[in-house]
């Protein structure tokens, strides 16, 4: 979460809860390149450290007693190992591997933007979209390797009447193609919101006579993004799951 400081000008009171989400660079002030390293740059790689911190790190010392962060790596894992033997089934235990990934990035991506003076990633729709995409093309090509031509029954609605099945057929396709718009915007629109929102009463606890009001709002506010955080990166991975077992289980009846 980027700086909440309250803005004043002429005019009098002013709060800008989206300047937080101005993507800056770190070294320059010319315009951003696609090489630029900047604000998003720097949060997107924090949170790859520490999906290997605490994956990698926080579990070499394995002991039958564990410790905090091997206790929090084995919860995790065992929540995702559930989701995807759950939701895909058998078959899909050899892509656990990206799921369990995916999780953790996209959980620590949300967790580091409620850090001070950080940066929310994931309430940019071009990282959120840039995941969605890799899912999106990674369920489809699994789907066309695993099955062939047999992967298009899956807009085919055998279980209706015949009649019906081609505009079931147009409605699941255009459905199918939307599936990365979906996935992306509602990670990203939440995100946005919830810290927009914490930007605001943030900016009214300045304000003498309604500070004590707006910190306590503040505080419950932050706790609630805390838990949104945690929900957002469940949703967003067992949504996956749900696309991958179309994939690798059956179609239609």
């Amino acid at each position: 979460m980027d700086g909440v400081a309250v803005e004043t000008d002429g005019s009098g009171f002013k709060i800008d809860p989206m300047g937080q989400f101005v993507v800056r660079p770190l070294f320059s002030d010319g315009p951003i390149q696609w090489y630029t390293v900047t604000n998003v740059t720097l949060w997107l790689a924090l949170a790859v450290v520490c999906v290997l911190a605490l994956m990698v790190l926080g579990t070499r010392r394995r002991a039958m007693i564990p410790t905090r962060s091997q206790s929090v790596a084995e919860m995790a894992y065992g929540l995702i190992h559930n989701m995807v033997h759950d939701v895909v089934g058998k078959d899909g235990a050899k892509y656990f591997p990206y799921i369990m990934t995916l999780f953790l990035f996209v959980l620590f991506a949300n967790l580091l933007g409620l850090v001070p003076a950080s940066f929310t990633t994931t309430s940019h729709v071009a990282v959120t979209a840039t995941l969605a995409l890799m899912v999106f093309v990674s369920v489809t090509v699994i789907g066309f390797v695993r099955k062939g031509p047999g992967f298009l029954k899956l807009f085919w609605v055998e279980a209706a009447p015949l009649p019906v099945r081609p505009i079931l057929a147009v409605i699941e396709l255009i459905s199918y193609f939307v599936r990365p718009v979906s996935h992306s915007v509602r990670l990203a629109g939440t995100m946005m919101a919830g810290h927009a929102v914490l930007k605001v009463f943030a900016g009214f606890a300045s304000i003498v006579l309604i500070s004590p009001v707006a910190i306590g709002a503040v505080t419950a506010i932050y706790g609630l993004e805390l838990l949104v955080s945690l929900v957002q990166a469940y949703v967003f991975t067992i949504l996956t799951c749900v696309y991958l077992r179309d994939a690798v289980g059956e179609a239609h009846h």
